[in-house]
């Protein structure tokens, strides 16, 4: 078992591979994390470490934050997250973690939260096809059906306007194709959830928890 990383999606590129193929990569600024806490069975319940990611001042950082960074004399970070470990794994507080530990053809799943588009209806939400388009219908990108009218109540689940994105969403099995340890940047094959500047969390596919 390993950890995985905290990152900042920068934007989208393209790459050419060997044989002249342009591929189309997402670039992420992956790390590098501090760990901030090591959990234990004993002292937890669990075997976990803690990692942050992107400095904070002090002044912009809660008391009971603070305290938790002072106490392991760490500088206090922005994001934190978790990713458990086995318990013979050798991990130590203050330890930094690199783009070192992802290699070029590693296969990851990356967390982010996708982008919000607001109150959507059932075309853009759901692909629905709508209504007619003619001038004799009054409806034409509206709801059509709710639902079975015998049943008096609308079913959980059902497919109706509402919010838009905006959910922490996993993308699986994504190809590393690059890896700057200089500039601590990983190059990972297609999209991935959410706008640039967007935090997400890349770890190892074989790793990585269902979410």
């Amino acid at each position: 078992m390993t950890v995985g990383l905290l990152g900042k999606k920068i934007g989208m590129t393209r790459v050419f591979a060997d044989d002249g193929r342009a591929v189309p990569v997402t670039v992420v600024q992956a790390g590098p994390c501090t760990i901030v806490q090591r959990k234990t069975v004993e002292r937890d319940g669990y075997d976990a470490v803690q990692v942050g990611f992107e400095r904070r001042s002090r002044r912009r950082t809660n008391n009971p934050m603070a305290g938790h960074f002072e106490s392991r004399g760490l500088t206090p970070l922005r994001h934190l997250a978790e990713f458990r470990i086995a318990p013979e794994d050798e991990y130590e507080e203050g330890a930094e973690i690199t783009v070192e530990i992802f290699s070029e053809g590693d296969n990851v799943n990356v967390t982010g939260t996708s982008k919000g588009r607001g109150f959507a209806g059932v075309m853009k939400r759901y692909g629905f096809h709508g209504g007619p388009a003619s001038h004799g219908s009054k409806v034409h990108r509206s709801l059509q059906s709710a639902g079975a009218t015998d049943a008096q109540r609308i079913f959980p689940g059902t497919r109706m306007p509402g919010q838009m994105g905006n959910k922490r969403v996993t993308v699986k099995g994504l190809a590393v194709v690059g890896v700057d340890k200089e500039q601590d940047v990983l190059l990972i094959k297609g999209g991935i959830p959410g706008p640039r500047g967007g935090l997400v969390i890349v770890r190892l596919a074989e790793t990585a928890t269902k979410d």
